[in-house]
């Protein structure tokens, strides 16, 4: 299966101007949902772009969200609550699995979990750059895929997220239209395999 998103995660906007961890606690307090537009680019070590993807996401939390990609093919990614559905539309192709094992310590357990975020990264204010107050979050386990990942906060809450890998790719991820604590059908977090496509349960 191809894969366009290396990580699952949630976009939490609302907050101005933010330059503390208490700030980023404050914010993953405050939302409950939220909807957005994004673009991602991933780029290998030398920030030579290898993929560019875009599409549209929407979350509730906890543990319930779907990432529409729409360029450069079609790919939905649901959340249940309970299991994660990954489905490929040119491949015809479901992989599911549970989603507690597929978060851990992921950057989507960052954002969407329990907002004991701490005892997963060690958190630091990172200054500012291009305009936006920057976090940094360093996993404390040692076998994450993800060796940092930065905030890039703003007027329009998270506006940017740079993800760098164990293989020094780094993927940055721009976020627009922001709708935070809006009202999200339940039918957007529910999936169920199209008719002929092959399931692939992990």
């Amino acid at each position: 299966m191809r894969k366009l998103l290396p990580i699952l995660l949630f976009l939490l906007p609302g907050i101005a101007g933010a330059q503390s961890v208490d700030a980023l606690k404050a914010l993953l307090n405050q939302t409950t949902t939220a909807r957005a537009s994004f673009a991602q680019v991933v780029q290998d070590k030398n920030r030579k772009t290898l993929q560019q993807a875009s599409g549209t996401m929407e979350f509730s939390r906890p543990g319930r969200f779907r990432w529409e990609y729409t360029k450069p093919y079609e790919q939905t990614i649901v959340g249940d609550g309970t299991r994660l559905w990954i489905y490929d539309k040119d491949l015809n192709q479901v992989t599911v699995r549970k989603l507690d094992r597929a978060l851990g310590a992921s950057p989507a357990a960052l954002l969407a979990g329990s907002n004991e975020i701490e005892k997963s990264y060690a958190l630091k204010a990172a200054g500012n750059e291009g305009g936006l107050d920057w976090l940094e979050a360093t996993p404390r386990a040692q076998d994450t895929a993800f060796e940092r990942i930065r905030l890039g906060l703003g007027k329009g809450g998270l506006e940017a997220m740079e993800l760098k890998d164990q293989f020094g790719q780094t993927t940055v991820i721009r976020f627009s239209d922001l709708q935070r604590n809006v009202k999200i059908a339940p039918e957007s977090f529910r999936f169920t395999p199209p008719k002929g496509a092959d399931v692939i349960s992990e």
